[in-house]
């Protein structure tokens, strides 16, 4: 999984290097990159492997062809979607169009989502967070325990 928030400094030629266990997950995952996209909900990136943009195409894909959602979300997430390969050291080279968006300028946040995980201007995601964790706990009965049991339990 993608856990914690990480802040790195893009260089002189435009890389940043992406925190450890976030390669390393993607690593075990089988790749050596991500997949990064404007998010449409928010100020940021959104970063993933590419199982998960494949999900994310099957699900598009899934709607009517002739739906207008279809196109909408294949234009919000899929045209604007770039592979992007990790050097040797372990950076990537975001696009201009990818740093605008998310008014990234010289250093970023790598907030971990769980199965994704998103890239912040830093002051944006403290004022995003602050805003996230009011809600949460407003919304905190929302969220669900499920149990599990093997196969020795509830016997």
């Amino acid at each position: 999984m993608f856990l914690s928030t990480y802040e790195n400094k893009i260089d002189k030629k435009g890389r940043v290097s992406v925190p450890a266990s976030f390669r390393s997950h993607l690593s075990n995952l089988g790749y050596n990159g991500v997949i990064c996209y404007p998010s449409f909900n928010n100020q940021s990136i959104e970063a993933c492997s590419q199982d998960r943009i494949e999900k994310l195409s099957a699900s598009i894909d899934s709607l009517s062809p002739f739906e207008e959602n279809r196109d909408f979300f294949s234009t919000s997430v899929l045209s604007d979607s770039v592979n992007l390969q990790f050097d040797s050291e372990g950076r990537i080279s975001l696009s201009t169009k990818l740093l605008k968006h998310a008014k990234i300028k010289n250093s970023m946040l790598f907030v971990g989502q769980g199965q994704t995980f998103q890239i912040w201007e830093p002051t944006a995601f403290e004022k995003f967070k602050a805003i996230a964790r009011k809600k949460a706990n407003i919304n905190r009965a929302s969220l669900k325990w499920e149990k599990h049991f093997n196969n020795n339990e509830g016997k």
